[in-house]
């Protein structure tokens, strides 16, 4: 009997055993297979090979386009502000620029400007597409046919038919041409011209706002350049000093302490100098990306900033910007295009007078036999009385907007004429008081070095007054540079150039 309850004993632990070291092998194997399927093996796209022609007509293309563009903004550059002064290429190039030369190189390669005149000659084209109501529509094609017929008759009715099909040939052309349609088309193309209006005065704020950055641009890389020079002054006016405070500390006449101020003054210098180069390199960046040519960047600037005074009023600037103001006119162009949306959608209850005519000819034979038709008809088209009350009532409803945003432009006009003539005043008022600083600033900083020189004055005292001398430079120039900016900033604003006079700041 324990044998028997043995033997049971060890199959019943086998039993239990043996699916537990299946399940074992069965996922570590499910595990390897797994991992196998995990292993995603990274193919390399091949590169498709360019079309050599293919790519040779679309340079040819994109250079055409450009041209177009560029003489395109520079008519259109020209009509408001002189003409522009500069000849000068970027292939032709010798590596000095004037701003006048930064200017034409911003119109003839600026992408937002040759988006902003390809925008409008998309909207010109609806000109033209409105106007195409009138031109006939003209369809033709050609039609055969083979039609066999099922036979009822007799067996001997059938022996006297020659053919139990018949085939038709029929080439046919037909026109039709709305003759009036109680003014819609010429609604629709008025609305239109207005449109591309808007566009032109769209294209010519661009136009403006890229001239205004390059300005920005180039003052800015000026100013770059004259804060490197004050900082380089700077430099050697503190390494002079260092000199000096070694020559008399070792005579005895000073400590060792001002060869250590004179060290960390040099010090602090350098790094400003460090800090004023790497500026000079970004705004040189920024003039090649206001220009639109990121490879103009190691340029000479020929215009220095300008330092005469610009005579003007507020009431002539603001006249001027209601009359020049690209944003205003456009606008303006807007309103009345909505008006006129509203005419069209009236019009759209009225019916069309056209006329039509067809020929044909064919049959057995394709010249056995022709035909054709003309005639005038009046036609309402897909009338729906409720959709058309309600398309009008949008139009009304978009023009009350339009005058609205008319206004809002208006008002707008007024905030940045004001806010740009009291900043170019501000800025003229400040230079003056500047430039008095700076005058005291050097005469202070002459008498610290000089009284430094024979041993009179500290190493304290030479800093500040170079320190005071360095900031009234930097003073001075900013606010020169805030000036030219402000001036660049009235003509954006008023959309015309403004005279300077012959009185220097």
């Amino acid at each position: 009997m324990k044998k028997i309850l043995n033997v049971v004993l060890i199959c019943s632990i086998l039993t239990l055993s043996t699916p537990s070291t299946f399940a074992k092998g069965f996922f570590k194997k499910d595990k390897q297979q797994t991992e196998t399927k995990e292993k995603v093996e990274i193919i390399k796209t091949e590169k498709e090979k360019p079309n050599p022609k293919h790519e040779i007509k679309k340079i040819k293309y994109n250079t055409q386009s450009q041209k177009e563009s560029s003489k395109e903004a520079e008519g259109m550059y020209e009509t408001k502000f002189p003409a522009i002064n500069s000849k000068i290429e970027y292939t032709e190039m010798n590596g000095e620029v004037t701003l006048s030369d930064c200017i034409k190189l911003a119109i003839t390669h600026h992408p937002t400007i040759m988006s902003a005149i390809s925008n409008a000659e998309i909207y010109k084209t609806r000109v033209g597409q409105a106007w195409s109501n009138y031109f006939p529509t003209i369809s033709a094609g050609v039609n055969y046919s083979r039609n066999d017929m099922f036979m009822t008759m007799s067996n001997s009715y059938m022996r006297s038919m020659n053919q139990k099909y018949n085939m038709y040939y029929m080439p046919q052309i037909s026109a039709d041409m709305l003759l009036f349609d109680f003014g819609k088309t010429k609604a629709l193309a008025d609305t239109a011209k207005r449109s591309f209006e808007a566009s032109r005065y769209d294209a010519e704020t661009s136009i403006e706002l890229v001239i205004y950055n390059v300005k920005v641009a180039y003052y800015n890389l000026v100013f770059a350049e004259i804060q490197k020079t004050v900082y380089e002054d700077t430099v050697k006016d503190f390494e002079l000093q260092l000199k000096q405070a070694k020559a008399q500390y070792q005579i005895g006449r000073k400590a060792k302490i001002d060869v250590t101020t004179a060290e960390y003054n040099l010090g602090n210098a350098k790094v400003n100098l460090i800090k004023a180069k790497n500026t000079l390199e970004l705004a040189a960046a920024q003039l090649a990306n206001s220009v639109g040519i990121p490879e103009l960047e190691n340029v000479v600037l020929k215009d220095k900033l300008n330092t005469k005074e610009y005579n003007v009023n507020f009431k002539d600037l603001l006249a001027t910007a209601e009359a020049s103001r690209p944003a205003l006119l456009s606008a303006k162009k807007q309103m009345d295009a909505a008006e006129l949306n509203v005419r069209s959608a009236k019009r759209a209850f009225t019916p069309d007078i056209s006329a039509f005519g067809s020929y044909n000819q064919g049959g057995r034979q394709i010249d056995a036999d022709y035909g054709y038709q003309f005639g005038v008809q009046l036609n309402y088209t897909a009338l729906n009385l409720m959709l058309l009350k309600k398309q009008v009532d949008e139009a009304t409803a978009t023009y009350k907007k339009a005058v609205a945003d008319y206004e809002q432009q208006k008002q707008n006009v007024y905030l940045e004429v004001k806010s740009a003539y009291i900043s170019l005043l501000n800025s003229h008022d400040s230079l003056g008081v500047s430039k008095l600083a700076l005058q005291q600033a050097k005469e202070r900083q002459y008498q610290a070095f000089r009284r430094y020189q024979v041993g009179l004055g500290d190493a304290i005292e030479f800093k500040d007054a170079e320190n005071s001398y360095l900031n009234a430079q930097l003073d001075y120039y900013s606010n020169l540079l805030d000036y030219n900016i402000n001036a660049a900033e009235i003509e954006r604003v008023i959309g015309a150039p403004i005279k300077e006079s012959d009185v220097d700041l």
